[in-house]
């Protein structure tokens, strides 16, 4: 390969919640320190093991040899390298510099658009397994998730249950929806009849949707990941989407995240109350970080970079799945994994605690489901170098799920 996916950097000291915190419980979700003799591996926070892209790093460095960082403008350039990428890699039509704005991470967009979209008290649909933070979002802004649940089929593959999902609109009169695509913690990039249901639903329903397409690069071979505002033109006109650098590149510290929104209302509005806040100002190291990801170099990066989460991914699926009552579908999209212990936990009389913090012991630092939504889930991050996905798993293997 032409880029380094296999040193094992050590990060201790570098401020990383993935190293740096754990033991620490700040957060409450943080793995307990392992036990003598074990290393920790981090599996746990949704940033990866891997130095980014070289060119972004050479985009910095290049803006750091001019020693003045006084108050910035955005340049034409920033414009011209998303729509670039988005229209080549995504498939987004007459997308313009106008439509895009700067959002200083996915949380603060999420948060903006909630507020102008609905009123305190309101509802907000989302599907479950969900994201953590959505829930957060939607209730710190004194809003009330509502969960549809995503189901699983013959093939184990979570579906969208569009029945439920009018049930809930309808019966609690919601207006505004949160929607993950690629889909975060199943792993589910979405198939293009898929989300034109999903679109006659809200549609139907008037409801307005936030769309979270921050894992929009990593996907696995055969799975395109379609963006919900090209699904129709109603889609388009009724969704606000956002992006970001954090996940393809792993540049979740430098806040680098953007939204496309094609309908002027909705824009307006959104942009205005995030410039009302005044928390939305992007920092001119961010702006060159992208230049540097959004090249033809990045997009070598991003695709080495896909090739080597699969095959990190294909290994731990079939070795997990190996074990009776342990049940995990190998993801489309994103790199992590969304694990079923309940068959395992009935087999073995073992609580999912009980595993959770046996892989913690021996510096598996995976990460609770519960949360998530998933009841006997345990989410795993394979965005380490293989070597480490081997290690985890000859861990797990040796003193973990253990008859």
């Amino acid at each position: 390969m032409k880029f380094d996916f296999t040193s094992v950097i050590d990060r201790t000291g570098q401020d990383s919640i993935a190293i740096d915190s754990v033991g620490v419980k700040r957060l409450g979700s943080e793995p307990d320190r392992p036990r003598e003799g074990f290393d920790f591996i981090p599996m746990w926070v949704a940033d990866m093991s891997f130095a980014t892209c070289p060119t972004v790093v050479e985009a910095i460095r290049k803006r750091l040899d001019h020693p003045l960082f006084g108050y910035s403008r955005t340049r034409q350039e920033y414009y011209d390298r998303i729509i670039q990428w988005q229209t080549s890699r995504h498939g987004h039509e007459g997308l313009k510099a106008e439509y895009i704005g700067y959002e200083n991470g996915m949380h603060g967009f999420i948060t903006s658009a909630i507020q102008i979209l609905s009123q305190p008290g309101d509802k907000v649909l989302v599907h479950r397994p969900t994201y953590v933070g959505f829930s957060m979002d939607i209730q710190q802004q004194g809003r009330v998730p509502v969960y549809s649940e995503l189901v699983q089929d013959e093939q184990g593959i979570y579906r969208m249950d569009y029945e439920d999902m009018d049930a809930k609109l309808k019966e609690n009169k919601i207006h505004v929806a949160i929607f993950c695509s690629p889909h975060n913690p199943t792993g589910r990039v979405w198939e293009r009849w898929e989300l034109e249901k999903a679109m006659e639903v809200f549609e139907k329903n008037e409801c307005y949707v936030i769309s979270d397409e921050i894992w929009s690069d990593i996907l696995m071979s055969g799975h395109p990941h379609i963006p919900t505002q090209q699904v129709n033109e109603w889609a388009k006109q009724h969704t606000a989407a956002a992006y970001a650098l954090s996940k393809t590149f792993n540049l979740a510290g430098m806040s680098a995240s953007y939204h496309v929104i094609y309908n002027p209302y909705l824009r307006d509005r959104i942009c205005a109350y995030s410039a009302h806040t005044s928390y939305n100002y992007q920092s001119v190291l961010t702006m060159h970080a992208l230049l540097g990801a959004y090249s033809e170099t990045g997009c070598e990066w991003v695709e080495e970079l896909n090739q080597v989460l699969e095959q990190n991914c294909r290994y731990m699926v079939e070795k997990l799945n190996s074990v009776e009552g342990v049940r995990v579908q190998m993801p489309e999209g994103t790199y992590m994994l969304f694990v079923d212990f309940t068959g395992y936990c009935a087999r073995t009389g073992k609580t999912q605690q009980d595993i959770l913090k046996a892989g913690w012991a021996v510096g598996v630092g995976w990460q609770n489901g519960v949360s998530f939504g998933g009841p006997c889930h345990i989410r795993m991050n394979l965005a380490v170098p293989f070597s480490l996905v081997r290690e985890a798993w000859r861990r797990l293997k040796t003193y973990v799920l253990t008859e």
